[in-house]
């Protein structure tokens, strides 16, 4: 059997590459484009998370992703396009990890007008490979909104399926909100 999923040791994120997608390191660069998704009302309507107030917000959000990949915390990608690597269109990573588990958290986000275009699905399936393959995790999970249908789709696309729904079991904003939660197994991914 396995010791322990492999705890990871990188600067930054390995670039990963599809046919159509360069999932690279999220750089300052990337905060005018970051700080204008995190903004967006329909991106973040199921997202509850506090609205960057202003750029600086962004960078330092950017600065405390890097500090969490040095400690290993956590693993996030800019999601571009192999024709505009320079120009993000999204964020996606692993925001969580318990490696005594060998147990992951996916989440990510696109700015609309990139939507239904199969890209979350496609950047989705190429950190599901790299956990699985490279980090030895033996599954994966999403939180959802139960609003969120076009989020649970992308998860459901690349064979999550849906566990569990838990009742109002997360405080925000004055509000009790419920969460889903889909998962995918090594064993069962595409």
């Amino acid at each position: 059997m396995m010791d322990q999923a492999k705890k990871f040791n990188f600067e930054i994120p390995p670039v990963l590459e599809s046919a159509r997608l360069l999932l690279r390191e999220l750089t300052p660069e990337d905060a005018p484009a970051l700080f204008h998704l995190r903004t967006n009302e329909e991106v973040m309507k199921y997202v509850p998370r506090t609205k960057p107030a202003n750029i600086e917000e962004v960078y330092a959000l950017i600065e405390e992703i890097k500090q969490g990949t040095l400690r290993a915390e956590n693993l996030g990608w800019a999601i571009t396009l192999i024709e505009a690597p320079d120009v993000l269109i999204g964020f996606i990573g692993f925001p969580h990890f318990d490696f005594p588990n060998f147990r992951a958290e996916v989440g990510y986000m696109l700015a609309p007008g990139f939507w239904a275009k199969g890209i979350a699905s496609e950047a989705l399936g190429m950190i599901n490979k790299f956990g699985f393959e490279k980090l030895g995790l033996h599954s994966l999970y999403g939180v959802v909104d139960p609003g969120n249908l076009a989020s649970a789709k992308v998860l459901v696309k690349q064979g999550y399926l849906k566990e569990a729904h838990f009742k109002e079991d997360f405080y925000y904003e004055g509000k009790f909100l419920d969460s889903v939660i889909y998962s995918l197994l090594k064993s069962n991914q595409h």
